[in-house]
C-alpha cells in the first residue's frame, strides 16, 4: 500500500495513534528530566481538511470529526483532553478545518527542556513541516531517511523519550524492514519508548511483525515490555480502504494499558463504520 497522508489525515487510524502518543508524552511530563521525541517519518505536520486530497477521501469525517462530536465519560474525557486540546488549538472555535500530524501533536506536549527531531525526506512535505514548526528552537526538521534516522539518533542525550516509527508502507518488504530496523535501534537504546504504527491488511505480515518486535524486546537485558493494540472499524476486504490499524508499543508507561482499557471501548461506537468498531489489546508473544 502507499499511505499518502494528505488523503488520510484525521482518519480513525490517526485518532488512535495520536491518542496513544499524547498519553505517553503526558506520562513523560510527570518527571522533571528532559525527554526527546524522534519522529522517523514525520510528514507535512499540518493538513488542510478542505484540500482536494482530504475532500476526495473524506476519511476525517468518520475519524476526528466524529470524535469531536461524541460524548464520553468524565474519565475518558480527562484522558483524551491533551490530544483534543491540541487539535482545537489549530482550529477556530466550533470549526474543524485543520488537523495536526504527529510532529505537531508531539510539539504541543513538549516542555521548555524537551526536544523533537522530525525526519522527512519528501521535499514538499519537509518544506511544509518546516513552515508548520516556524523555526521552533525546540524542534528540528531533518532531511534524513527515516530508516537511517532510526539508528542514527538513538540513544538521545536526554536518555528519556519516545521514538515514533510510522512509515508509508510503499515497499513490499516494509514489514520486514520495520522489524529489523526496530531490533537494531532497540539494541542501541533498550530503555527508550517505541511506538510502531502498521496497517492491518495482511494478517500474516502483522503477526510476523509483532513476533519480531516482541522477540527483540524480550532479548534485551533487562527485557523490554511490549503491548499490541489493533483497532478495526469494519471488516477488511481486498481492494477496500484501510479499516484496521495497529500499534506496537515497547516499554510503554505502566499506566497506559489501563488507560486504553478505559478509552478504547468508548471509541468503538463513534469510529465504527456500519456497526461498532472492535479492538484487541494484548501482549504479543515472541
Amino acid at each position: 500500500m502507499n499511505y499518502r497522508h494528505a488523503f488520510h489525515a484525521g482518519n480513525f487510524a490517526d485518532v488512535i495513534k495520536h491518542i496513544v502518543l499524547a498519553r505517553i508524552l503526558t506520562y513523560l511530563q510527570d518527571k522533571p528530566a528532559a525527554f526527546r521525541v524522534i519522529d522517523t517519518h514525520a510528514g507535512a505536520g499540518l493538513y488542510d481538511l478542505e484540500s482536494e486530497e482530504a475532500t476526495r477521501s473524506g476519511e476525517w469525517l468518520s475519524g476526528i470529526a466524529r470524535i469531536m462530536q461524541a460524548r464520553f465519560t468524565n474519565e475518558t474525557i480527562a484522558l483524551i483532553k491533551p490530544y483534543l486540546d491540541i487539535v482545537r488549538a489549530f482550529n477556530q472555535p466550533g470549526e474543524l478545518k485543520t488537523y495536526p500530524g504527529s510532529p505537531l501533536i508531539a510539539r504541543g506536549l513538549l516542555r521548555p527542556q524537551d526536544r523533537l527531531v522530525a525526519c522527512e525526506i519528501e521535499p514538499n512535505a519537509r518544506k511544509a513541516l518546516i513552515g508548520a514548526l516556524r523555526r521552533d528552537t525546540q524542534a528540528r526538521v531533518v532531511d534524513l531517511d527515516g530508516w537511517m534516522a532510526l539508528t542514527a539518533y538513538v540513544p538521545p542525550k536526554e536518555r528519556r523519550g519516545l521514538v515514533l516509527i510510522d512509515p508509508p508502507f510503499e515497499a513490499r518488504d516494509e514489514f520486514e524492514r520495520l522489524g529489523d530496523s526496530f531490533a537494531e535501534a532497540f539494541a542501541k537504546w533498550p530503555t527508550g519508548i517505541y511506538v510502531i504504527w502498521y496497517p492491518v491488511k495482511n494478517r500474516r505480515g502483522a503477526e510476523t511483525l509483532a513476533q519480531t518486535v516482541a522477540r527483540a524486546a524480550a532479548a534485551a537485558k533487562p527485557p523490554g515490555k511490549c503491548l499490541r493494540l489493533e483497532f478495526s472499524v469494519a471488516p477488511q476486504t481486498a481492494g477496500a480502504p484501510l479499516t484496521s490499524t495497529g500499534l506496537l508499543m515497547v516499554n510503554p508507561p505502566y499506566t497506559l494499558q489501563n488507560e486504553l482499557k478505559t478509552i478504547l471501548p468508548e471509541l468503538e461506537k463513534p469510529l465504527g463504520q456500519g456497526g461498532a468498531a472492535r479492538f484487541r489489546l494484548d501482549v504479543p508473544k515472541p
